[in-house]
This record gives C-alpha cells, structure tokens and sequence, in this order.
C-alpha cells in the first residue's frame, strides 16, 4: 500500500488528530510493533491478551509514520499523526478495500473451503505466478485482519491476487467478502468445519455468502461433488462455473491416475473440452480435488494447458500441509497444521495408499482431536476411529479431547492394532517401542488440529531417527 495521510483518513471514515511530526505518504500496514517499517501505519487492534494502543510508542520508534487508533494513547501532543476510528479492525478492513478498489488490471482471486485452502491457494498462486507476478495472503491469515493486512501488502502492481477467506461465525463471510470483492470466487469444498461457531444453517451456506460479494463481471467456480454446496451457491447466484473429481459432466473435471513418485501423483484433468495429464505433489485421490480446483482458475483467468501443467511441476506445499520427508528409514507425512472431518478422511486415505507401496512396513498414524466441531464433536471423533480402523495401521496414538469417542470408533471398525494415549514425545517414543515394528521403517502419518502441537511430535520423531537411524 501507498497513501497519503489524508487518503487513509478518508478510506477509513477517521478523525486526523496532529502530531508533532507530520506525515506524508504511508507505505505500508502493520499491526505487530515488532515488525513496524519505517514510514508505514501502526494499526491498534485491542485484544484479549494485549492491547495494540499500548505498543505505541514501541511502533513510533520503529518508524511508524501514523497510527489508526480508537483512542488516544498519549497524554500531549502525539509524536506522530493520529487517525480516530469507533473500531480499528473495522476500519483497516475498509482501508484494504480502499486499496482494492485502485487497482487497475489485477484479477483478484478469494478463495475458501473446508479442507485444503491454504494449500490450494499456494498451489494457485505459483501457477499464476508463471504468467504473472502474484500476491497472496500471507500464511493462512485468512480473517479480519490478516486478509486486510495480506491486501495491503500488495503493491497493486501485480497480475493476481490470491486471497484467502475463513470463516468462524456466521457474519465472517459477508465482512470479508465486502473487504476483498473478487473478481473470481473459489469454493474448493464443504464439510464440518467451525461448527462451533457458525450455527446450524450449515457450512455451505455461509461459505456460499462468497459469492454475494463478487465485483461486476466475476466469475464463480465451485465444487459440483457437494450437493449441498450446488444448493447454496445457486440461491446466491445463478451463473455458476463448476468442477468435479466425481465423474460428473461438467467443464472441469479430473481422476487420479497413478503414483509418481515418493509425494507425487499423476492425475488427469479435462478443462473444457482440452485434456492433459500433470504431475502434482499429491499422492492419492484427495489431491485430484485440489488439482482442478487450481486448473479450473488459472484456465478461466487465461493460462493455456501447457503453463498449468509447468505450474504444477514446480510446484511446492506449505509446511505441515502434505509435507513429506524422509527420516531414517521412515517416510514421514507432516499434515499437522489443523484438522476436520474432511481434511482428516483425505490424509487417512491418502497415507494408507502411501503404506500400501511397502507392504512389508508398518504404517503408525500420530493424530490429534478434532477442534470447534461443537455439536457433532462426539459423532464426528467416533467417525474417525472408525476410518482409521479401515486402514488397518500398526499403531494408532492419540493426543488430546474425545478420547473415549476416538476408541469407541475403533473397537466398533474392529481395529486390530496398537492404541497409545499419548501427552507427549516420550509417551509417543514407549508406544513406538512396545509395538512390534520391525527395523525397515515404514510410513508415519501425524495429523490433527492446532491445539494438539503435534509438530512437537513430529519434531522429536525427525531428530530421533536422524540420531539413530533405527530408533524404532
């Protein structure tokens, strides 16, 4: 972002209160005093821990040219300009779409799904990058305020913007859809999600609120597999723009073929009427899904099939995402970033598939409850143990909530194998001992949500292999 002092105070409704230094142009936004650039706007954001008025002058001294703030945090005269706003979240959320609303040629892409956004819009922004220069939000600082803040790190000059939108509560979407106003809306996918906080309306419904906000002219593209999904997105608009992994006849459409390699796939894709095969870092059938949603974006925002396909075999995943690594002699699956019902079936299938090409090695799978399912927590954790007794997995441990329902998942899918409550990297260590796993290695999968910090677990597991290669 590059505004004038005055601009900012008009985009943001504020009140300008004189500083002792005045202030130009702003380059810049930033809500942490420890990351403040010179030149650029401190934002205040008052939170439950700390209070963002109180790192004042800790951002002063950074080099914060102006701060937004919803009081005066100095006695005098303030040392640098002051913008007075009633909410300061809010209003950075309205300076971002002040920035939106000047840019000239750039596409903006908003994203959002239940299970893999983060990595899809990774995987979106390094195939559009081939034909232009991209931005993207940062991480997955997907709400009120990393979206705004992801906008306005942009410099407005580029081809694409690749912006993702999660929501927790009911009214998530519509804020953030009215910030961002894209040009081209991504509905990758629908399922149990933040239950806790979204109501009973339903996932699909509020991620469908999308579409409400896209700009004149835009375009929706959303999954055709989920019928409840294709039933919100059409009360909210008719045109739609769909994909498929399911063999439905639609425009874009893909099948996972074959391994191609240790953390790769082959997959086919159709995109409207045109059909290539592209590698891409995804084993098993889950990728396909994140696959065409990526194809079906870049094809309608002008990428040929030959650019999608040199995208996608450069590309790379976030961290925790999919990530795969070899320890010792084990094939570690890292997807411990956050866990749903849908992320968490997908992960289980895929790592079966990946312990199904060493037949002869274990697979032992470290996962984590389940957070803000709510209502459906119990039901939804049962569920769970049921697949992965599907998957037959030598050992099974277990960090955190819903243990009584995980088990009773288990015992009802038969499971025959090893169960481990774990609350740390020494538990997890006696489990791997107690079970018979031979020394060849095998595939270890760790996945659930944040709160349960497995990449603890996946941190000790890395270091203790590459001390000895045959620790377990």
């Amino acid at each position: 972002m590059r505004l004038s002092f005055e601009e900012i105070v008009r985009a943001v409704d504020g009140s300008a209160v004189a500083g002792a230094a005045p202030c130009g142009i702003v380059e810049g936004v930033g809500t942490d005093s420890r990351a403040v650039k010179p030149g650029s706007l401190f934002v205040c954001i008052p939170g439950e821990t700390f209070d963002g008025h109180d790192f004042a002058v800790k951002a002063i001294e950074a080099g914060a040219a102006a701060l937004l703030v919803s009081r005066n945090p100095f006695d005098a005269v303030p040392p640098v300009p002051l913008i007075l706003v009633e909410d300061t979240v809010k209003a950075l959320g309205k300076l971002a779409h002040c920035w939106r609303e000047r840019l000239g040629e750039t596409r903006v892409i908003g994203l959002t799904g239940t299970a893999g956004k983060t990595t899809v819009k990774e995987l979106l922004a390094q195939v559009l990058s081939r034909r232009g220069l991209t931005a993207k939000t940062h991480m997955n600082l997907n709400n009120q305020i990393g979206l705004p803040l992801s906008m306005l790190a942009a410099t407005g000059e580029e081809a694409f913007w690749v912006m993702e939108a999660g929501i927790s509560h009911p009214n998530d979407m519509d804020e953030l859809g009215a910030i961002l106003e894209p040009d081209l809306a991504l509905i990758l996918n629908v399922g149990p999600g933040h239950a806790a906080g979204l109501g009973d309306r339903g996932t699909a419904h509020y991620k469908s609120k999308l579409l409400a906000h896209l700009a004149p002219g835009g375009t929706a593209i959303i999954s055709a597999d989920y019928p409840d999904l294709a039933r919100e997105a059409r009360a909210v608009r008719q045109e739609l723009v769909f994909f498929s992994t399911s063999g439905r006849q639609v425009d874009y459409r893909a099948a996972y073929v074959v391994p191609a390699g240790e953390d790769k796939g082959l997959f086919r894709l159709w995109l409207d009427g045109v059909s290539i095969d592209v590698e891409a870092p995804f084993r098993g059938a889950f990728g396909a899904e994140n696959v065409i949603a990526v194809a079906a974006v870049a094809h309608r925002l002008g990428l040929g099939a030959e650019e999608i396909a040199a995208g996608f075999a450069g590309a790379a995943l976030p961290k925790q995402r999919f990530a795969c690594s070899r320890a010792g002699d084990w094939l570690v699956i890292d997807d411990s970033y956050n866990a749903n019902p849908l992320s968490f079936s997908r992960m289980l299938e895929a790592a079966a598939e990946m312990a199904g090409d060493h037949a002869d090695r274990p697979l032992v799978c470290v996962l984590g409850e389940m957070g803000e399912l709510g209502s459906l927590s119990e039901d939804e954790h049962r569920n769970l143990g049921r697949l992965v007794a599907d998957i037959k997995p030598r050992l099974v441990c277990w960090k955190g909530g819903h243990l009584e329902e995980f088990e009773d998942g288990l015992h009802a899918g038969r499971y025959g194998g090893a169960f481990c409550p774990v609350t740390s990297a020494e538990d997890m260590f006696k489990g791997l001992a107690a079970c018979d796993l031979g020394s060849g290695g095998g595939v270890i999968l760790f996945k659930g949500s944040r709160s349960n910090k497995l990449e603890t677990l996946v941190s000790a597991f890395t270091e203790a292999q590459a001390g000895e290669p045959h620790a377990v």
